[in-house]
């Protein structure tokens, strides 16, 4: 698959030319945000058209690309759960820590 805007290397995909992932575009286009706040507030150093052309990469290939953010959302939740088997004890404490009120921490 070849795209102007969005390239796939070291297994995920990329805006072209950029250290932008295309998750991190997709991920705000289906929290709702449109493309100007996307391209303004998100990524300012993206163009507009780099965004519009993500989207459009997202769109016409949304099997592939859910398929792949479905599979890195397990592979990090395997990775968070390992992490916590390490260190039980302390994700313990952590989580205390959470459930306690501000004003006791």
């Amino acid at each position: 698959m070849t795209s102007p805007y969005v390239e796939q290397h070291d297994n995920a995909y990329w805006i072209a030319h950029t250290r932008i992932s295309l998750d991190s575009i997709v991920v705000a286009f289906l929290q709702g945000l449109s493309p100007e706040t996307i391209a303004t507030e998100c990524f300012p150093s993206l163009t507009l058209e780099q965004v519009y052309g993500a989207i459009a990469y997202y769109l016409g290939h949304r099997a592939e690309i859910d398929a792949y953010l479905q599979q890195a959302e397990a592979e990090f939740a395997a990775l968070r759960q390992a992490t916590r088997d390490q260190d039980q004890p302390f994700y313990e404490k952590l989580m205390q820590a959470r459930r306690m009120p501000l004003v006791q921490r």
